[in-house]
């Protein structure tokens, strides 16, 4: 393994994200409940939440800002995974303002049939921002939750992506993914590659909030770099990069300023799409080393490369299972590209999945087990999700443009996906029922996509 000084390469995309770090919660709440409570709805209905904008208590105009994006956000997020009926902002404007969590017009929300109440606070501190939280059930008025942030002013975004994933987990007992990023490539910059080289496009590597925002570019190479994977501590990118003149496997530990070159020699062929293990220890990628297109593994530092599978067919794209005992791919072994599962050991004979053409197969996270993949269904491509213990299959997208590239988020609740039904190649999200659709990405051609654990 080769470990190259990426200082130059991404010291501002660092700076940016170690400025970005969520703001920490003390220890214990300033003011702790005696009891936590579950704010509830009508039965068979989720609670009707209200997400007023939060109170500057420092009357200047960053506070008031600060307190504008932070509710918002908060009110995006938690509509994000529908586990609350949210009750419109635009009527917000008929409740007179709070000043402070003692004079909440509890009456006049709950002639908007609110179930519960989100209000917050924004301070300026000697050393940057305190916001403080409390959801109050709207019938008893009490508070049914409530917490203090602490942090830099520097990405209020960021109070607002905590509260929401805390929220989410102390009333719904759900993993928000309000935190989570997505890393995926683009040629927005419009580089073209150089010298000997072929002249075509430059790709490099972005990531972004989970919603779409703070798009920030982390490689900076001006070649060729596609098929980017998050770690599952989301601390590292592996990914393919043509810096080399083929195609090789590179990480970049993004908070280190370090990247490591895990697949080099003269006889190493090409070598692209790295899947992580789900305990991070080692890699699965497509190579032709030896001649032909095949699944490997190796550890995360290069090391202990095994060949997994033996067949004159093209095996590509491995996906592990989420308790690392096995791994997807896709051959042509059969005629058309399929979708096969083996053990993570190489041993025994690969099981035939799906009987479409198929490419890209992503595992979802636990408690859900299914496979998403790209199945062509015409002059294009559409994302199907297949239920592995029922062999059922269910159709996401219906050929506007074409999706491929799946990738699920932590919770298994939703897919990012690479659509063209907005012209070029652009980042898109949908909910596992194919509800939601949403674009993120919206300068230059944006492909491949990752979604963080």
């Amino acid at each position: 393994m080769k470990r190259i000084s990426l200082i130059v390469v991404l010291a501002a995309a660092m700076a940016s994200t170690r400025a970005q770090q969520p703001p920490q919660p003390p220890a214990q709440p300033p003011q702790p409940q005696e009891i936590e409570t579950t704010i509830t709805g009508e039965p068979g209905s989720p609670p009707r939440l209200a997400v007023p904008e939060f109170i500057a208590v420092s009357k200047d105009t960053e506070s008031v800002a600060i307190a504008k994006t932070i509710s918002q956000v908060l009110f995006d997020d938690l509509n994000f995974e529908r586990e609350f009926a949210l009750i419109p902002r635009d009527v917000y404007s008929t409740i007179p303002a709070a000043t402070s969590f003692s004079d909440v017009p509890f009456d006049r929300w709950r002639e908007l049939n609110a179930d519960g109440l989100v209000v917050g606070t924004v301070q300026k501190t000697a050393t940057g921002l305190k916001v403080e939280l409390r959801l109050f059930n709207v019938r008893t008025r009490q508070s049914a939750y409530g917490r203090e942030y602490s942090g830099s002013t520097a990405n209020p975004r960021l109070y607002a992506h905590q509260i929401s994933d805390e929220l989410h987990q102390s009333q719904r007992g759900l993993k928000g993914v309000a935190r989570t990023k997505l890393v995926f490539d683009s040629d927005r910059d419009g580089e073209r590659m150089g010298g000997t080289i072929e002249n075509r496009g430059v790709k490099e590597l972005y990531i972004a909030d989970y919603d779409g925002e703070n798009q920030r570019r982390v490689t900076v190479s001006k070649t060729l770099n596609i098929n980017p994977a998050w770690s599952p501590d989301g601390r590292s990118i592996a990914y393919t990069s043509y810096r080399r003149g083929g195609g090789q496997i590179f990480v970049s530990h993004i908070f280190q300023a370090l990247l490591d070159e895990l697949t080099k020699g003269e006889k190493v062929g090409e070598n692209w799409l790295p899947a992580w293990s789900p305990d991070g220890t080692r890699l699965c990628f497509t190579s032709t080393r030896d001649g032909n297109s095949e699944i490997y593994v190796m550890n995360r530092d290069g090391s202990n490369v095994r060949r997994l599978t033996r067949h004159p067919g093209i095996d590509i794209s491995p996906t592990w299972s989420p308790p690392g005992t096995q791994i997807a791919f896709v051959s042509d072994r059969g005629g058309d590209p399929h979708i096969y599962i083996m053990d993570a050991d190489g041993s025994g004979s690969p099981t035939l999945l799906t009987r479409e053409y198929s490419d890209r197969p992503t595992w979802s996270p636990a408690p859900y087990n299914e496979i998403a993949y790209s199945a062509r269904t015409g002059p294009g491509n559409d994302i199907k999700v297949i239920d592995l213990a029922s062999r059922q299959v269910r159709q996401l997208t219906f050929g506007e443009g074409t999706n491929e590239s799946p990738t699920w988020s932590a919770n298994g609740r939703h897919l990012a996906f690479m659509s063209t039904r907005a012209g070029k190649s652009q980042i898109f999200t949908i909910a596992r029922d194919g509800k939601n659709v949403r674009q993120l990405t919206r300068t230059g051609s944006n492909q491949q996509p990752n979604w963080s654990k």
